[in-house]
């Protein structure tokens, strides 16, 4: 070419191979990003199970089978009032809770097994939580709204074992008989209103939601009032006060004296007197101790000193409002 020489027209060569081979690195870069963004942008291979089929005919094709006397009991209770919308059976019947039984109900061929209902099963695959939620879809009111986190589901106690649906009347609802639903776990209580000295739950006139909580509580022990003695106040209004002379104990925490449930010794009492007034007060000086081999100061014995009782003469020892009541002896 003219008016350049070899050398250049070698150093343009040279420049332009630079450019052209920085060009293709940009395209394959470019091409490869491209590829990336379309490969993440498509849409990925979600494998998803059939959902589960309910029945053709609803509780029709649950009673072909399930027609034994406890089962049927559900028509006569208010779950089965097909007339309340709020009710399992004004929307899926059977399965409101029990779940689609579809699969369940299907027809088997020769040595095929049954595939367990989804929930409430003697074989079903659900959890506790899972059991307790189809519950709580209903009865998550004021008086269980703090189950969650409560004693009872920190166990891993599910609705059904309390509850019983399937009847009339729920035992764990009817006084008389919903403390021996409490003792299937509360064994040491059973045993505590076995004793002679007791709350009167055995005979009818109580039940353990008179005291106790079942669903929720903020208070020690599931209490129904804020303090044990708020809740002994319920029911023995006389012992609250106040008073003009108090005795500590009493005012404090009535379970420093008594036992709640039963105990073998009067009065629900923790120890008989003297022994348990002695848990607290000295003996020391007390005119009891003044009787010796010479007789008592004024030398006639007192039986009631050497009884040993305290009661005898402390008689008021939840409180006194007598003047002179100081020593809560009227």
């Amino acid at each position: 070419m003219p008016g350049h020489t070899g050398v250049q027209r070698q150093e343009k060569w040279t420049c332009w191979q630079r450019y052209i081979g920085l060009i293709s690195v940009c395209v394959a870069a470019l091409f490869l990003f491209n590829t990336g963004c379309q490969a993440a942008d498509a849409p990925q291979a979600v494998t998803q199970t059939a959902p589960i089929p309910y029945t053709p005919r609803g509780a029709d094709t649950c009673l072909r089978c399930h027609d034994d006397p406890q089962t049927l009991a559900i028509f006569k209770t208010k779950h089965a009032d097909s007339a309340d919308p709020h009710t399992p059976f004004a929307h899926l019947q059977c399965e409101t809770c029990h779940g689609p039984g579809g699969d369940h109900a299907a027809h088997l061929h020769p040595g095929e097994s049954r595939i367990p209902i989804p929930r409430f099963g003697k074989h079903s695959p659900a959890t506790v939580a899972e059991d307790n939620a189809v519950c709580l879809s209903c009865h998550q009111d004021s008086h269980r709204i703090g189950w969650q986190g409560s004693i009872h589901e920190r166990e891993g106690l599910a609705c059904v074992s309390c509850h019983t649906i399937h009847v009339a009347k729920d035992p764990v609802l009817v006084k008389g008989q919903q403390p021996a639903v409490c003792y299937t776990c509360h064994q040491a209580v059973r045993a505590d209103f076995a004793k002679f000295s007791r709350h009167p739950v055995p005979d009818g006139n109580l039940d353990c939601t008179s005291c106790h909580a079942p669903h929720d509580s903020l208070n020690p022990h599931l209490l129904v009032a804020s303090t044990v003695n708020d809740t002994c106040y319920t029911c023995h209004a006389e012992k609250r006060g106040p008073f003009l002379w108090e005795h500590p104990p009493a005012s404090e925490n009535c379970s420093l004296c008594h036992v709640p449930h039963g105990s073998v010794n009067p009065s629900l009492l923790v120890s008989r007197p003297p022994m348990l007034c002695q848990s607290c007060h000295s003996q020391a000086g007390h005119p009891s101790l003044a009787f010796n081999a010479a007789g008592l100061p004024t030398g006639q014995p007192n039986a009631f000193l050497l009884g040993g009782s305290c009661l005898n003469c402390h008689s008021q020892v939840h409180g006194s409002n007598d003047p002179s009541g100081a020593v809560l002896n009227r």
